[in-house]
């Protein structure tokens, strides 16, 4: 019985379908990380300014120190979507900053020359 080899095969082979799938939470830029909880200055110290920027102003549950004392209590979030193009060989990436703080990082397709 020589089945054990190959269903440790398709159990990795799953384990890296369902890494690859997932969403990108950090991204390189030369050889510094950015992820979730970084801020906009080092964002910018690491990669440079982005090819564009989105931004607008949206509502959301407060979450400062006082919400214990204020549920339900709603704030204003600036909101801005960076987008890096980094060549056509690479992915472009889209990063979420939320008063200044990166929320989400997401891959786009591939680049392209300017």
């Amino acid at each position: 019985m020589r089945r054990a080899p190959t269903t440790v095969v398709c159990i990795l082979l799953l384990a890296v379908a369902a890494l690859a799938a997932s969403p990108a939470q950090a991204m390189r830029c030369g050889q510094r990380l950015i992820a979730k909880g970084d801020s906009s200055t080092k964002v910018l110290r690491f990669c440079g300014e982005p090819q564009s920027v989105e931004v607008r102003i949206s509502r959301g549950l407060y979450s400062g120190p006082e919400a214990a004392y204020w549920p339900g209590l709603f704030t204003d979030v600036r909101v801005e979507e960076w987008t890096y193009n980094f060549g056509p060989r690479k992915l472009m990436r889209l990063i979420r900053l939320e008063n200044g703080v990166v929320a989400d990082i997401q891959e786009l397709g591939y680049g392209f020359r300017e």
